[in-house]
């Protein structure tokens, strides 16, 4: 499915968080993207619960409603809920735009800090772009709410039994959102702009001293995961008191500059946002999102670390067991469209065989990957073409002969051969039949197949025939 099939008026909830804190993959959402054969963009958002996450995906969706907003202290957003759209960049018109909205972190009333940090973890996990949302400034107060980023080397390995700090190659770019933003802008005097903001937050302390290491961890960890990253400040968009019906607002009555924010933030997400891969550089499909959040579930769930290089590996057996099917399906297709079993010559069978083969590799390349040793490529041993051949043609052959011997064994039954001359008058009438099946056209290469046919009748009919000499023979049928 394109995406511009898809039909997706809402969000529907991709992985649940029970009230035990239980993560469940949705098959309603593992359907959907199933049906997604297009590379895809996932856009995810994490931060505290009740910052208005929820509106900033919205409004990458191009929507004013979609993802829940609530308007109370609780949080709303539960478990990962997810969006697939047409990506509406034009450099983008061939992939999909999957939005991802994570259930907001630190709800008081939930009290599993774990959980949290496996819902962040898993928004970077499945994600190409991870925006996170915050409240006022960037200070040491929300770098401590950003904990979860420096618990990511204890929740994500790359490779089984290593230390993970290759994983930076392959983690999402990192865009901070800083909401409801009152400061000026300024540094030492002088105007700075949006990331310089951030990186100077980030600065690290001098020294290594135990009352250092508070400071500097999350900044550490934040400057080495994410060595792409971005910022953006947005004003508050209205009063207070409109705050709490804030989809309900139109645009005119917004803040200006909170307007000009937002889609400053949507047109660099749409436009920046890269295909998500897999380790070795893979594009993944909707199809391929959707079996990456089962395995990385399932291992959390089993008490696991999720593993890249695992769950890649586990992809890889999906797809390319998927890929050998299509890539036989798609010779099947090809076979009934070029051949017409049975051929007049093995050499042409063979030549329209290479076509075919041909084409099933052409689709099996298309959809596998990490096949290194060939293990699935191996497996396109395409029927027995010959054998099917020979069959077809030996079918052929014998429908021929027995429509034609027909008026034959009739005359037999009927005892019209039972009269002096009859016997050679039977050899006549069979020769003859032989010359008609010879001129009938299609029979293929098994046409032959008649020299090695006993011809006869049976005993009893036979030995009535004068000149006959009698004989154990049988006719064909």
């Amino acid at each position: 499915m394109s995406a511009m099939e898809i039909s997706m008026p809402v969000p529907i909830c991709l992985i649940e968080n029970s009230p035990a804190g239980e993560l469940r993959v949705q098959q309603e959402a593992l359907r959907v993207l199933a049906e997604i054969s297009q590379p895809v963009v996932v856009v995810a958002i994490a931060g505290l619960y009740r910052t208005g996450k929820s509106y900033l995906m919205n409004r990458l969706a191009s929507k004013r409603t979609g993802f829940s907003l609530g308007s109370t202290i609780q949080s709303h957003t539960k478990g990962i809920w997810m969006w697939c759209l047409p990506h509406p960049h034009p450099c983008r018109a061939n992939h999909t735009l999957v939005l991802l909205d994570t259930e907001g972190l630190g709800d008081v009333e939930k009290g599993n800090t774990k959980n949290d940090t496996w819902i962040f973890a898993l928004a970077v996990l499945l994600s190409s772009t991870l925006v996170y949302n915050s409240m006022g400034t960037i200070n040491q107060q929300a770098m401590d709410q950003l904990h979860y980023v420096t618990e990511l080397t204890e929740r994500i390995k790359v490779k089984p039994g290593e230390d993970s700090a290759e994983f930076v190659r392959f983690f999402p770019a990192f865009v901070w959102a800083v909401r409801d933003f009152v400061l000026q802008l300024q540094l030492d005097g002088r105007e700075i702009t949006e990331d310089e903001y951030l990186e100077n937050a980030l600065k690290l302390k001098p020294g290594s001293s135990k009352q250092d290491q508070p400071y500097n961890l999350p900044r550490k960890c934040i400057r080495q995961f994410f060595p792409a990253r971005k910022c953006f400040v947005f004003v508050q968009p209205a009063s207070r008191k409109c705050l709490l019906r804030l989809e309900e607002l139109w645009e005119d009555e917004l803040d200006s500059e909170f307007q000009e924010q937002v889609a400053q933030f949507c047109h660099h997400v749409w436009e920046t946002s890269k295909t998500k891969t897999l380790l070795g550089g893979h594009v993944v499909t909707g199809a391929m999102l959707g079996n990456l959040a089962v395995t990385y579930v399932d291992a959390i769930r089993s008490g696991a670390v999720p593993c890249m290089e695992s769950a890649v590996l586990a992809l890889a057996q999906i797809e390319n067991s998927a890929a050998v099917g299509e890539a036989m399906a798609a010779y099947e297709e090809q076979l009934g469209r070029r051949v017409a079993l049975p051929t007049e010559s093995v050499q042409e069978l063979l030549e329209l065989h290479a076509q075919c083969e041909r084409e099933a590799l052409r689709a099996f390349m298309a959809r596998a990957f990490k096949d290194e040793e060939q293990q699935y490529q191996r497996q396109l041993k395409c029927a027995e073409l010959c054998c099917r051949n020979e069959q077809a043609s030996s079918d052929q052959c014998t429908a021929v002969l027995r429509e034609l011997s027909q008026e034959l064994e009739k005359r037999v039954c009927e005892g019209s051969y039972s009269v002096p001359g009859g016997y050679q008058r039977l050899l006549d009438d069979q020769r003859e039949m032989v010359e008609k099946y010879q001129r009938v056209p299609g029979k293929g290469i098994m046409v032959n197949w008649l020299n090695s046919i006993n011809w006869g009748w049976e005993p009893g009919l036979l030995g009535s025939l004068p000149g006959s000499g009698g004989g154990q023979q049988s006719l064909v049928g």
